[in-house]
C-alpha cells in the first residue's frame, strides 16, 4: 500500500465517519480503518466522491498508508476500548508519529497515555471535539492538548476543518500539554449541563407560573435569542418548543418522558471539581437534577406531598414575570460560565498548565454546543486582563449582574413560593451571595471541627493554627 494519506481515522461510527469526511472535503487524503472492514468500505462507497480516501482492512496497512510524521486519529469509546486501540497501533509507529484521541476521554487517562507514549517517542494528542455529528462533518470546535511540536504538525489541519467564528477565526487552539485539551472539553460539557438545566428551569417557570403554552414560550425564546441571551442552545430550544408531534398533534415536549440521561462528562466535571476544591455549584446541581429526573420510584414516593401556592397571573403580570425570568436566566448563565472558567484556572494551577482563557472563549464562539454571543466579551475581557479572577471583574458583566438583583431574587423566590424546582437558578444565586459575603459561617464550622476532632482553626487577630481544649466542665482553654 502506497504512503499517500496525510491523516488517518480509525473508528468509523458516526463521529469518526463524519470527521474523516470533513478532512477529505478539505482536501486531505484520509486513510480509513475500522474493526469491521465492511464499515470502511461502506464509507468509501457512499462518500468516496467527497474526496480522497484510502481504505485499509488491517492495522498494518492503515499505518503503512500514512505519510510521516504519521497522524492517526482514534474515534472509539473512552476507557478500555481506547487503550486497546493504542496497544494495537503503537508498536507499528515510529518516533515522532502521533496518536490523536478525539473521543470524550477522561483527562486523567489522557495524562497517563501521553506520558506512556512519550516514553516510546510518540506524541499523544488528547483532543476535545465539540459540535456533535453535524459539527464533526461541517466544522467543530476543537481543543487539542499534547506537545507544542505535535500541534505544529497537526494544528494547520485542525484549523482548516474547524468551525469558523463570525470574524473568520478558526475555532481551535493548542490548549496545553498532556490532558489539558480533554480537561477543557470536560468543563465545556459541564457548562453545557448547567446551561441546559437553566434553560429548562426558565421554560418550567414560564409554563407553570406565567401560564404560557409551549408555542408561546418558543416565541419568547426566539425573542431572547435576538438579544444578550443569543446562543445555539436558546435557538434550538425555540425549535423544540415549537415542534408538534405528528402522531398525536400534541406539543412535542409534552409527549417526551421527563427523565434525562448523561454520558459522564458532567459527572466527571463535578467529581474533579471536588478534588480541586472548585465550587461549580450550578454545574453540580444541573448534574444532580438529571440524576433526580431518572429516580422514578423516589419521585413516586414524593408525589402528592404538599408544595407551594399556584395563583394565576394576568397577561400583564405574566409579561412582567417573563422579563424577570430573562434577567435570572442571564445572570445564572454568567455565574455558571464563571464557575467553569475558574475551574480551568484551578486545574491549570494544580497541573502546571498554562491555558489562555481568552483563547478558550475564542474557540467556543463557533461549532460547539455552548456557543453564545457573550463569549466574544469573555475573550475580550481576558485579552484586556489575562489574570482576571472572575468574569464579574469585567465592568459590563458586573453592571448586568447589578441590574439583575431584584428580578433574579424575585424569580427564585416566586419558584420557592409556588413549589417549582429551580436547583440551578438557586445554586447560581447562592454561589453569588456566598462569594460576595463579608463573612461566612465557615468560622462556626471551624469551631465545630475543632471541638469534635481537634482539627485546629485560624484566628483573625494573629497568624498560626490554634486548638481549644473543650472541657466538659469549666472554662475551655485555648492553646497555639
Amino acid at each position: 500500500m502506497s504512503t499517500t494519506a496525510q491523516i488517518g481515522v480509525t473508528g468509523l461510527a458516526v463521529m469518526g465517519r463524519n470527521l474523516a469526511r470533513n478532512f477529505a472535503r478539505n482536501g486531505y487524503t484520509v486513510a480509513l480503518h475500522n474493526r469491521t472492514a465492511a464499515r470502511t468500505h461502506a464509507l468509501v462507497e457512499e462518500f468516496g466522491h467527497e474526496g480522497a480516501f484510502v481504505a485499509a482492512e488491517t492495522a498494518k496497512d492503515f499505518v503503512a498508508a500514512l505519510e510521516r510524521p504519521r497522524r492517526l486519529v482514534i474515534m472509539v469509546k473512552a476507557g478500555e476500548p481506547t487503550d486497546a486501540v493504542i496497544r494495537e497501533f503503537a508498536p507499528l509507529l515510529e518516533p515522532g508519529d502521533m496518536i490523536i484521541d478525539g473521543g470524550n476521554a477522561h483527562f486523567a487517562d489522557t495524562r497517563r497515555r501521553e506520558r506512556e507514549l512519550r516514553e516510546q517517542g510518540l506524541h499523544f494528542v488528547g483532543t476535545g471535539i465539540s459540535g456533535g455529528e453535524e459539527g464533526a462533518l461541517h466544522g467543530p470546535s476543537i481543543m487539542p492538548g499534547g506537545s507544542t511540536e505535535s500541534y505544529g504538525s497537526l494544528g494547520p489541519m485542525l484549523e482548516r476543518i474547524s468551525a469558523k467564528a463570525a470574524d473568520g477565526a478558526p475555532c481551535v487552539t493548542h490548549v496545553g500539554p498532556d490532558g489539558a485539551g480533554h480537561f477543557v472539553k470536560m468543563v465545556h460539557n459541564g457548562i453545557e449541563y448547567a446551561d441546559m438545566q437553566l434553560i429548562g428551569e426558565a421554560y418550567q417557570l414560564l409554563r407553570d407560573v406565567a401560564g404560557y403554552t409551549p408555542a408561546e414560550i418558543a416565541d419568547v425564546f426566539r425573542t431572547w435569542n435576538e438579544g444578550r441571551l443569543g446562543s445555539y442552545l436558546i435557538e434550538i430550544t425555540a425549535e423544540v418548543l415549537a415542534h408538534t408531534d405528528a402522531a398525536t398533534g400534541l406539543a412535542f415536549v409534552d409527549i417526551v418522558t421527563d427523565a434525562a440521561g448523561q454520558k459522564g462528562t458532567g459527572r466527571w466535571t463535578v467529581q474533579t471539581a471536588l478534588d480541586l476544591g472548585s465550587p461549580v455549584t450550578a454545574i453540580a446541581q444541573a448534574t444532580f437534577a438529571r440524576a433526580a429526573s431518572g429516580q422514578r420510584e423516589l419521585r413516586a414516593a414524593y408525589a402528592g406531598l404538599p408544595g407551594g401556592t399556584t395563583p394565576a397571573l394576568s397577561r400583564t403580570e405574566a409579561a412582567r414575570f417573563t422579563s424577570q425570568v430573562e434577567h435570572a436566566l442571564y445572570a445564572s448563565k454568567v455565574i455558571a460560565y464563571d464557575q467553569g472558567w475558574k475551574m480551568i484556572q484551578d486545574a491549570a494551577a494544580e497541573y502546571g498548565w498554562k491555558i489562555d482563557l481568552g483563547a478558550v472563549a475564542k474557540i467556543w464562539r463557533g461549532g460547539c454546543i455552548i456557543r453564545a454571543s457573550f463569549l466574544d466579551r469573555i475573550r475580550a475581557a481576558y485579552a484586556a486582563d489575562s489574570e482576571l479572577v472572575s468574569l464579574l471583574g469585567e465592568m459590563e458583566f458586573a453592571m448586568e449582574i447589578t441590574d439583575a438583583q431584584v428580578p433574579w431574587r424575585e424569580t427564585v423566590a416566586s419558584a420557592a413560593r409556588r413549589g417549582i424546582p429551580v436547583p440551578a437558578f438557586s445554586a447560581a444565586l447562592a454561589h453569588y451571595d456566598t462569594l460576595r459575603a463579608g463573612r461566612l459561617p465557615a468560622a462556626l464550622l471551624q469551631g465545630q471541627r475543632d471541638y469534635f476532632g481537634a482539627h485546629t482553626y485560624g484566628r483573625t487577630d494573629r497568624p498560626g493554627a490554634f486548638h481549644t481544649h473543650w472541657a466538659q466542665d469549666g472554662r475551655p482553654e485555648t492553646q497555639a
